[in-house]
């Protein structure tokens, strides 16, 4: 019987979100053999966590459905302890890229994926407190149903499970590392208000995310296909695909992971940075791994605080952050690209030197680009006016210390991939997980 993960990182009140992942664990025991560890990793406000407790004891789990509902003092005591028996030479630096003060997108999850291996679990499935199920004919449509039909088979051996095959004879016996779908419903980053606003400045803003040099009309394709997700169509028939995933359709609310990939590279650390999560997608399918992209979308929504006040300020600054972490990504994955295979040994591991030394290696890059991304966001922001204009005024005295972090982010992750192998290590020596919440 396999041991899976799936996890709910959360920072807000997500009552009805919770009780619908217990329904997907029940799913996935009914129909696989397999038991599954339901990791609630919770950082919101103590009227929030009370409750998220409260609806988990009274949820009636099945056989194989075991609970975790983790606060941050909880998830702060495994980490000190997995920190410690790791021996590492900066034991406190990695504590806080664990569990910084602020919002982490790739933090939340590299903390599921130590907590996972420490569980003795063979795949992490993620989830998002601002997204629901799709129904099809009154029941749920679960996205676990598919990610447990493949992952952590060899490709051909997942053939049978999915409805068409793009595979490379090459990677046939390579294991199917990665299994998600994309979301329906509004954009994965809550820009649109800017698109409604100015079209134009929309397309030039969010073209700021392309790399430096891209054409024009690639930017514009770009822009056209970004955090659009599966658009509006609701699910009516299953459809996969099997072979290099096409990551494009693949949202961090909707993947399973094979313990092979995230055991070997996290994700990076960075704070307040939208996308930070989306490494280990680019990973997979530069170092060709299969994949299987499915049609089991969930659906995306927002939650009201991020489009008004200290809301607004806060989800534009990750914004900002995620335009700035682009000029250091894009030398790691143009790298990773050119090697492909290459960044696999042997046993189809993934080389996590490697991809260290490309993170270490992208932090000289002339930070120029950055400037003038900071320069052109300014410049339409004001354009914009309003709460936008209040923004750029915001942003304005912050800029020295935003290239800054932009850099230093990317350092931390490079640190936290060579920490990451005893970390994981010291996780499973951790196994069970004590100090968690069942409920």
């Amino acid at each position: 019987m396999r041991r899976i993960c799936l996890t709910l990182p959360t920072n807000r009140a997500c009552a009805a979100t919770i009780t619908a992942l217990h329904e997907e664990a029940a799913h996935a025991v009914a129909h696989f053999d397999v038991e599954v560890h339901l990791l609630v990793l919770d950082s919101s406000d103590e009227a929030s966590r009370t409750e998220h407790a409260r609806v988990l004891h009274e949820l009636a789990s099945p056989p194989g459905v075991v609970v975790h509902h983790l606060d941050e003092t909880r998830q702060r005591d495994f980490l000190r302890r997995v920190v410690d028996r790791a021996g590492l030479t900066k034991p406190d630096l990695v504590l806080d890229l664990m569990l910084p003060a602020d919002v982490s997108y790739g933090a939340c999850t590299n903390r599921a994926f130590l907590i996972a291996a420490a569980l003795g679990c063979d795949s992490v499935h993620r989830r998002d407190s601002d997204s629901s199920y799709q129904i099809l004919d009154g029941e749920p449509v679960h996205p676990i149903h598919h990610e447990l039909l493949s992952l952590g088979k060899r490709a051909v051996d997942a053939v049978p499970g999915v409805t068409r095959t793009r595979l490379d004879p090459a990677d046939v016996y390579k294991p199917v590392a990665m299994v998600g779908s994309s979301f329906v419903g509004e954009l994965s980053v809550d820009i649109g208000e800017i698109r409604d606003l100015d079209p134009e400045i929309y397309y030039e803003v969010v073209g700021l995310w392309a790399e430096a040099g891209t054409p024009d009309e690639q930017r514009r394709e770009l822009v056209d296909d970004s955090f659009v997700g599966a658009g509006t169509d609701p699910f009516t028939h299953d459809e996969s695909t099997l072979g290099a995933p096409d990551i494009w359709r693949v949202d961090m609310c909707n993947i399973g992971l094979d313990h092979e990939v995230y055991e070997r590279v996290p994700l990076p650390p960075a704070t307040s940075t939208i996308g930070s999560d989306y490494f280990l997608l680019h990973l997979v399918r530069d170092a060709t791994l299969p994949g299987v992209v499915h049609n089991r979308n969930i659906v995306n929504y927002y939650t009201p605080e991020r489009r008004t006040g200290p809301g607004f300020t806060a989800y534009q600054l990750r914004w900002t952050k995620f335009l700035l972490s682009m000029l250091y990504l894009y030398p790691v994955y143009t790298a990773m690209e050119e090697a492909r295979g290459a960044l696999l040994d042997e046993h189809h591991h993934v080389r996590a030197a490697t991809i260290a030394g490309l993170a270490a290696k992208s932090v000289s890059t002339d930070r120029s680009e950055n400037v003038r991304r900071l320069d052109v966001l300014d410049r339409c922001y004001r354009q914009l006016g309003g709460k936008y204009a209040e923004f750029a005024n915001h942003l304005l005295p912050l800029r020295e210390r935003l290239l800054d972090e932009a850099q230093a982010d990317m350092e931390d992750f490079a640190l936290l991939i060579e920490a990451w192998g005893p970390l994981v290590a010291a996780a499973r020596s951790e196994r069970p997980v004590r100090g968690v919440d069942d409920a």
